[in-house]
């Protein structure tokens, strides 16, 4: 059977290339403020970078967002800027005692892209490492460890969905199938403690760490306990999308399919995603990062469907992205970021519609799918 085909299901070209031309310019700008600082970029403030420390888990979007942009228009400064913050990098790998679950963002999606692309060894080296010392963060009782607080020990997050793609990397590259099951078996107790019946997820399960038993579900970044963090919810639908794509089992895309169903009901009215869908009515906080998330998560997921069946999904990415492009993108030259409208989680008021760089790099990376891209980073 035939699966959804994009570039045949795409033609507003028009929005495409002039969205493509000002990714090139703001990119390029941001490139040059990041020149003037010794840090990552990750957010923004009055104009310029905000100091970040190195070990911070969103510091892998930057070098990966410069590697699309090199795919997309061929401009070697692009290239060079994600060589630059790739060595940066590694003085987070030094103090790999306080990594946590989130080495898949930090490596997978630049360090395992360079090596796909120019089959570097050092690259390949660090991404082999980040994955190990996610190996390491394996529970037997089939979950991965989120943080490294003692009182966490038993701590699983949503997030780790689309972190689980390194431990498949890993597994291809070494032909240790280890890998790959600890990541089948995450994804597993994530189906089952994580996902609701109607396609809401919980972005914090605790277990015992000791016997695997299920003890406890915070509100984590959400609303609540019990409530639906849209950022989560958009991890979950790309993550079991990955997952199904790395694994070929069935019901992590009858998973994905479920979150996207339950997202797309949310917040197609306008197509901007709440912080949380179930934040107190009337409240208007929306996370850009959550909306650009799921747009990749559902142009990937039309591509493992039937044309009647995918178009559903992949309408939905574009509207998402159109609206949130429309309502919340700055492109001027008076800001190295692009998206304005994250939030970091609904209890974190001076977080709430602030820049992030992981926004501004699944934007970039659905407009790189739309324009046929092929390389899929989160495979490489």
């Amino acid at each position: 059977m035939a699966t959804f085909d994009i570039r045949a299901a795409f033609a507003d070209k028009e929005w495409l290339e002039e969205i493509s031309c000002k990714l090139a310019r703001k990119m390029a700008y941001g490139i040059k403020k990041a020149r003037q600082v010794s840090f990552m970029p990750y957010t923004t403030q009055n104009g310029q970078w905000k100091e970040t420390r190195i070990g911070g888990w969103t510091n892998g979007f930057w070098p990966a967002s410069m590697w699309q942009m090199y795919l997309m228009t061929g401009d070697a400064s692009f290239r060079a800027e994600a060589l630059r913050a790739e060595a940066m990098l590694d003085d987070a790998l030094k103090d790999f005692k306080n990594l946590s679950h989130d080495v898949g963002f930090m490596w997978l999606i630049h360090s395992g892209v360079r090596y796909h692309l120019e089959h570097n060894q050092d690259s390949f080296d660090r991404t082999l490492y980040a994955a190990d010392m996610l190996a390491c963060r394996y529970n037997p009782n089939g979950f991965l460890r989120a943080w490294n607080q003692v009182e966490r020990a038993g701590w699983a997050i949503v997030d780790c969905m689309m972190n689980l793609p390194i431990l498949y990397w890993a597994s291809r590259q070494t032909a240790d199938p280890r890998y790959k099951l600890m990541a089948m078996n995450h994804a597993d107790t994530t189906i089952k403690y994580f996902i609701r019946p109607d396609g809401s997820c919980n972005h914090i399960v605790i277990f015992d760490p000791e016997n695997g038993e299920y003890m406890d579900n915070p509100g984590g970044q959400g609303c609540q306990s019990g409530s639906s963090w849209s950022r989560g919810q958009s991890w979950a639908l790309y993550g079991f999308v990955l997952s199904y794509i790395l694994s070929g089992k069935a019901e992590y895309l009858d998973a994905a399919k479920r979150v996207a169903n339950y997202f797309i009901d949310q917040c197609c009215d306008d197509w901007l995603p709440r912080c949380d869908f179930r934040q107190p009515e009337g409240e208007n906080v929306l996370d850009n990062a959550a909306g650009n998330i799921a747009a990749c998560g559902l142009i990937e997921l039309a591509r493992q469907l039937p044309q009647v069946e995918g178009k559903r999904y992949f309408d939905a990415a574009l509207c998402i992205l159109k609206a949130q492009e429309a309502d919340a993108a700055n492109w001027a030259e008076d800001d190295p970021a692009i998206f304005t409208k994250c939030t970091t989680a609904y209890h974190d008021l001076k977080g709430r519609h602030i820049t992030m760089t992981y926004a501004d790099y699944f934007f970039i990376e659905a407009v790189n799918k739309l324009r046929g891209e092929e390389l899929l980073f989160w495979d490489p």
